[in-house]
């Protein structure tokens, strides 16, 4: 019993008893972020550095999602993100994003 209630902490889908918009989006970007995982892996990416490596791909995709939902301006596309416009443009030159429209 002790385990099957271990387990619904580490499954969402389980935890949640259902499968509720969240948890399926969890368990499709997981099974996604293990595709990208064995492929950095495969390509000689330093096993130290994919944390750093997929975190930033997530970050340029959402920057990029929030700009183009927002039509590139980056107040709304910060408060789609619900961070701070400044915080949002600090991100955008981390990664390297330019600002205008491709």
């Amino acid at each position: 019993m002790a385990l099957k209630k271990h387990q619904s902490i580490l499954d969402p889908v389980a935890a949640e008893g259902r499968s509720t918009p969240a948890a399926v989006a969890e368990e499709v970007l997981e099974k996604k972020l293990e595709d990208i995982t064995t492929i950095l892996c495969k390509v000689g990416t330093d096993k130290n550095r994919i944390y750093e490596e997929v975190m930033a791909m997530v970050e340029r995709g959402l920057v990029r999602i929030a700009l183009r939902r927002s039509h590139h301006v980056k107040s709304a596309a910060a408060n789609y993100l619900g961070i701070n416009r400044n915080t949002f443009q600090k991100k955008m030159i981390n990664l390297g994003i330019d600002h205008d429209p491709e």
